[in-house]
């Protein structure tokens, strides 16, 4: 057990090590809030309805300037989809800085999860979300972490998605299904496979 892992667990016992954990995030040391963010994050698996009040302490850390922070709180706040998607709502800004984030592909694949995650939710997200997730499709083509971004993709693709969105996206990944190899051509066409129902 690290010891993040170690402070995370502590503080699932004790309310005032959690308050303290949860403020740390916008502690002055880079260090302290990165360890913050990465127990938050062990929490966010382990019990992530617990972190639900704490939304916007986590929404607020993703104006940090270190990467670890950004993406550790990205991944509590995609696990908070699943307990009150509302509660992530006002994270989208950050997410979307997190996106396009030119110097950390870590920060970039948090923040496609993110999205992913919340706009597979309703129709409405799916389409307010669908122009970046799909921006990020492109740009992001052949870099390291597209095939794990690939992977929020094809679980976005099971998600309640209007029409509009279900069909853009069947489009934007045939080519791929068409004309990639290996494991690209697989995923591709999985995607199509989930959007389409089969």
């Amino acid at each position: 057990m690290d010891v993040n892992e170690f402070v995370a667990r502590e503080a699932l016992k004790n309310e005032d090590k959690f308050k303290k954990l949860v403020a740390q995030l916008g502690d002055s040391s880079r260090r302290n809030r990165q360890n913050a963010a990465s127990s938050l994050a062990f929490i966010a698996k382990v019990s992530p309805a617990l972190l639900v009040p704490c939304a916007g302490d986590v929404i607020d850390a993703l104006n940090r300037p270190e990467a670890q922070t950004r993406w550790e709180c990205l991944d509590v706040l995609t696990a908070l989809v699943a307990q009150e998607s509302r509660c992530t709502d006002k994270a989208l800004p950050g997410a979307e800085t997190a996106l396009f984030d030119e110097e950390s592909g870590f920060v970039r694949l948090a923040a496609m999860r993110f999205f992913c995650a919340y706009g597979a939710t309703t129709e409405k997200r799916s389409e307010h979300v669908w122009p970046l997730i799909d921006e990020a499709i492109q740009c992001y083509h052949g870099d390291v972490e597209f095939n794990d971004m690939l992977n929020a993709v094809a679980e976005f693709a099971t998600g309640k998605l209007s029409e509009h969105v279900k069909e853009q996206l069947v489009e934007r990944m045939s080519f791929d299904a068409h004309n990639g190899k290996g494991a690209l051509k697989r995923k591709a066409q999985t995607i199509i496979d989930n959007a389409q129902g089969k």
